[in-house]
């Protein structure tokens, strides 16, 4: 299985394994971590699954898509890297994938 790496909030880092297929959101859910709250459920109708994506990723991740952004713009934590993590899928390809979660809006 691919693995993610993940830093939380407070800082934390932890490496995860995910199903490949999913999306990114739902593998830092599936592995605990709480304060990815993904209210729409991978619906890309809210932005409380925003994440900052390692910059080293972003070729392989790629920029959002205009629904997206439209999203991630009302957020005060928007960087170049920002991306909503229910709209990446996760394949073997990010295998080592690095996000952080953003502040809560």
């Amino acid at each position: 299985m691919p693995r993610l790496i993940v830093t939380d909030r407070k800082g934390n880092t932890r490496e995860v394994e995910g199903e490949a297929g999913l999306s990114v959101m739902e593998v830092i859910r599936d592995n605990g971590f709480d304060e990815l709250l993904a209210l729409c459920g991978g619906s890309c109708s809210c932005a409380t699954c925003h994440v900052h994506v390692d910059e080293a990723w972003m070729d392989k991740v790629g920029g959002p898509h205009p629904d997206e952004a439209d999203l991630l713009d009302s957020s005060d934590h928007l960087r170049p890297n920002s991306r909503l993590s229910c709209q990446i899928r996760f394949t073997e390809e990010l295998d080592g994938l690095a996000v952080t979660i953003a502040p809560e809006d």
